[in-house]
């Protein structure tokens, strides 16, 4: 028996709805990181501000303790600090807006933000290559998830 979907966002949503919860985090992060990878050089300024902005102060400790490993001075923990070091932060910008974004992410989930609100809020982003790659991705999440990951 084969398995077919029309659209890979579909089987993505059908994999983290069957698989445990720290699988189902972990599918959801590789969709932020999709998600960042997808975002137009342009636009990483202002979607970097808006995750900084809704973090809170052990988050931007951890952001900024991650900066200062980049040796690009001595980042504060403060939100507009950040936000002015990002562009000179060249080709590690994704990368943190990809950790402000996770940040971002996991405390909307301590608001109460669920798991299928944030895959309708970000999928719909993504390309459809990129979709056939995260699914794929997803399968081998669901594997780990079904011989006996701990959830």
């Amino acid at each position: 028996m084969s398995l077919c979907f029309i659209e890979p966002q579909n089987a993505i949503r059908v994999i983290a709805d069957s698989v445990g919860r720290e699988a189902r985090r972990q599918i959801l992060g590789e969709v932020v990181r999709a998600w960042v990878d997808e975002i137009p050089e342009a636009e990483l300024d202002s979607h970097y501000a808006k995750a900084v902005a809704d973090l809170d102060e052990h988050d931007l400790s951890l952001l900024a303790a991650w900066h200062a490993s980049l040796e690009v001075g001595h980042p504060v923990p403060n939100k507009e600090f950040l936000v002015n070091l990002f562009p000179s932060l060249g080709e590690n910008r994704r990368e943190a807006l990809k950790i402000a974004a996770g940040f971002r992410g996991e405390e909307a989930f301590k608001a109460g933000v669920g798991e299928e609100q944030a895959l309708d809020t970000v999928l719909p982003w993504l390309s459809e290559q990129r979709c056939i790659e995260l699914a794929n991705e997803c399968l081998e999440l669901y594997w780990w998830d079904r011989l006996g990951a701990e959830n």
